[in-house]
C-alpha cells in the first residue's frame, strides 16, 4: 500500500531528526569547552510553551521531538479513518515542524550566541579588575565615608541597608532578564542587550560595595554604643 502524505512526513522528519541530533552533539560537545558557556548554562534554550525540557543542552532537546514523533507515529497508526485523524496528524506535525525548526534555529545561531556571552565574560573580568584597582585608589576616601556614616543612628543605618539589599536585588532581576533576552534575541539586538547587560552589572558592583560599607557603619555604631 503506498505512504499517504502524513506517512511520508513522519518518514522525512525521522531522517531530519537523526541528521539534527548529530549536530546537536557536536554543538553541546563544542559549548562545554567553552568558558562563555558558564554564563548560560543555567538558562533553558526555549519557551517552555514550546518544549517540556529545561536544559542547555540542544540534545536532549532532540530527545523530546524524537519521543514526540515516535508516540505520534504510533497513536496515528493505530487510530481508524475517521473525521478526526486528518486533523489530529496535522496539529501533531506543526507542532513537530516548529520544535525542529527551533533546533535548527538554536544550533545555527549558537556561536553568534556564545560570541555574545564571550563578550559579557570579558567585560565582567573588566569590570572586576577596574573596580579592585578603583577601591584601591579610594581606600582613604571611603575611610573618611565610613566615619561619617557612624554618625547616623543604627535605624537609619539598618534602614539604607533594608533599601540597598532591595535594589540589588532588582538588579540581579534585570541582569537575568537581560540575559535571557539576549539570548533568544536576534544577532541585530544582541550587542545592545550585552552592553544593557554590563551597565547593570556594573551598577550591582556598586551596590554591593554601598551595603558592605553600611555593614560595617553598623558595625561600628554597634560598637561605638557598648562603650
Amino acid at each position: 500500500m503506498p505512504q499517504n502524505r502524513h506517512e511520508i512526513a513522519i518518514s522525512r522528519l525521522s531522517i531530519l531528526l537523526e541528521h539534527i541530533s548529530v549536530q546537536a552533539k557536536q554543538t553541546d560537545q563544542l559549548n562545554s569547552k567553552q568558558k562563555s558557556h558558564r554564563l548560560i548554562e543555567n538558562n533553558n534554550l526555549f519557551s517552555q510553551h514550546l518544549f517540556t525540557t529545561e536544559s542547555d543542552k540542544i540534545f536532549i532537546y532532540v530527545e523530546e521531538v524524537k519521543k514526540r514523533l515516535n508516540e505520534f507515529s504510533r497513536l496515528y497508526a493505530l487510530s481508524g479513518d475517521n473525521s478526526n485523524k486528518a486533523e489530529f496528524a496535522k496539529s501533531s506535525l506543526q507542532r513537530i515542524e516548529q520544535q525542529i525548526s527551533a533546533l535548527m534555529n538554536a544550533i545555527q545561531s549558537n556561536q553568534t550566541m556564545h560570541q555574545a556571552a564571550q563578550a559579557s565574560f570579558d567585560a565582567r573580568k573588566n569590570i572586576r579588575v577596574k573596580a579592585a584597582k578603583a577601591a584601591q585608589l579610594k581606600q582613604n576616601d571611603a575611610y573618611n565615608k565610613m566615619a561619617k556614616s557612624v554618625l547616623l543612628t543604627s535605624h537609619q543605618l539598618y534602614q539604607q541597608l533594608s533599601e540597598h539589599h532591595e535594589f540589588e536585588r532588582r538588579l540581579r532581576d534585570m541582569i537575568t532578564e537581560r540575559e535571557q533576552q539576549r539570548i533568544r534575541s536576534k544577532s541585530a539586538n544582541t550587542e545592545k542587550l550585552s552592553q544593557e547587560v554590563l551597565a547593570l552589572h556594573q551598577r550591582l558592583g556598586r551596590c554591593r560595595k554601598a551595603i558592605s560599607s553600611i555593614e560595617r557603619s553598623i558595625e561600628q555604631a554597634e560598637k561605638s554604643k557598648l562603650r
